[in-house]
């Protein structure tokens, strides 16, 4: 599996996620309910961007290397 790929796998989860959230949510409103979204789900999305620009800018260093080696 490509860096590329595996951006684009990691995205597109997390966006599953967030629209199964949304739709959770239409019909769960409670403490509980805001507790996961604060310091589960809020988190998760924060750390996926970072995760995610990281992947961008290790990309070309690591085609880079490849075309070094090859």
């Amino acid at each position: 599996m490509s860096l590329n790929s595996a951006a684009v796998d990691l995205s597109n989860a997390v966006k599953a996620v967030q629209e199964a959230w949304e739709e959770i949510r239409e019909g769960w409103d409670d403490l509980v309910a805001r507790e996961l979204q604060e310091h589960t789900l809020e988190p998760l999305e924060r750390h996926t961007t970072g995760v995610l620009n990281a992947m961008d800018r290790l990309a070309p260093i690591l085609a880079k290397a490849l075309r070094d080696v090859s």
